[in-house]
């Protein structure tokens, strides 16, 4: 009979020899795992590299058997894991944690909208994963108010949240890390506080993209454009810097050429020099936007006189409440270094241009003449 010790000593020893075997075969297939590795990422590069029309991993809402996958901000692995099992892409999110691990792509995951298929392997989806997320591409010119913006994001297919969006624009705590957003002022009537700031430019934004992005996005290209001397320019004319933004949005609108633009904004400073109102249809027609009207070339006076408001220059003092589009930089540039002449008012003439003059006499007998141009046009044009 073998003694108990003896025996505890041979189970000790062939556990010890089954796990080191255990241990042997793991390390022998992850070896292998990890050897094939490169092999098998960098025939996916070579993949990726292709020209879109012979890439199979191009896949995007409208390829046969896609499925969206919208990674969170900040997501970590088991949760995007998680994702991937609920929409029944994977069968086992441990196993993708640990073989996220393997391959280097923990936390290289990159936040958005992706598209991927059921019936990739792990490797193929772990890769589609860290590349660029599915983006549409959004051109935003000058002169847009907050609600055009809004309708350009929705036909380019946003998707986002419109009433936590307008909360943002009309109460942005979230945002005063930026300084300029800081400074900005509640005024009476003014509703979209970040109006104006939302720069124009072209953009790329993920499709799911949350509100808070969309807006950051806009402004943090209004940081990278603005000059500090911008600033202290605006203070050196007395204004403050939302102030010029404001005249620079009336500026954009009332101005089809540039070349136009610094003769506009001085007609504006004199005018806010002599306490004349600015009495501009620019601020009127946003009225009229805001309230679901279209715009027009020549407004009567019982369409300016339908608004009370404190946008209504014709009948209020000084600068609107805040700013009544984006203005581009030529605009703020304009608004900050105005031609110094004697003009107080202008009129459009109808192709582009405006023509100023220094008398009220003088501007009614170009009103006359190019509002009687503008009834003929009409006329012809049934």
């Amino acid at each position: 009979m073998i003694a108990r010790r003896v025996k505890r000593t041979l189970l000790i020893v062939a556990t010890t020899f089954i796990l080191l075997v255990i241990a042997a075969i793991g390390f022998y297939f992850g070896m292998t795992y990890v050897i094939s590795q490169n092999s098998r990422f960098d025939q996916l590069d070579i993949e990726f590299a292709k020209p879109e029309a012979e890439n199979k991993y191009k896949i995007d809402e409208d390829s046969p058997g896609s499925i969206e996958i919208y990674i969170p901000r900040a997501a970590d692995t088991q949760v995007i894991a998680d994702v991937l099992k609920k929409a029944n892409v994977i069968e086992n999110s441990m196993v993708f944690t640990v073989l996220s691990k393997f391959n280097g792509f923990d936390g290289a995951y990159l936040a958005g909208t992706h598209y991927v298929t059921n019936d990739m392997s792990y490797d193929e989806i772990m890769y589609i994963l860290t590349q660029k997320p599915n983006a549409v591409r959004v051109t935003f010119p000058e002169g847009l108010s907050y609600i055009e913006v809004k309708q350009r994001l929705t036909e380019a297919g946003v998707n986002y949240d419109e009433q936590v969006l307008d909360s943002m624009m009309i109460n942005p705590q979230l945002f005063v890390d930026y300084p300029f957003v800081a400074e900005i002022k509640d005024k009476p009537g003014r509703k979209w506080m970040l109006q104006g700031y939302l720069y124009p430019d072209t953009y790329e934004f993920d499709m799911n993209t949350d509100e808070e992005a969309i807006i950051r996005t806009f402004l943090n290209n209004f940081q990278a454009k603005m000059s500090d001397k911008y600033e202290a320019r605006a203070a050196e004319i007395g204004m403050t810097f939302d102030e010029a933004v404001a005249l620079a949005s009336i500026v954009q609108i009332e101005c089809a050429l540039n070349e136009e633009m610094q003769t506009v904004a001085g007609v504006f400073k004199n005018r806010l020099d002599q306490d004349i109102p600015l009495g501009t249809d620019a601020t009127i027609n946003y009225l009229r936007k805001e309230a679901g009207l279209d715009t027009k070339l020549w407004l009567s006076s019982e369409e300016v006189n339908f608004f009370d408001s404190p946008y209504n220059l014709y009948n209020n003092l000084g600068l609107p409440p805040g700013p009544i589009c984006s203005p581009g930089d030529l605009a703020i540039k304009a608004a900050l270094w105005p031609i110094k002449h004697n003009y107080l008012y202008f009129v459009a003439t109808g192709d582009g241009h405006n023509v100023f003059a220094t008398t009220l006499d003088q501007h009614n007998v170009n009103v006359d003449k190019y509002f009687a141009i503008y009834q003929k046009q009409q006329a012809e044009n049934g």
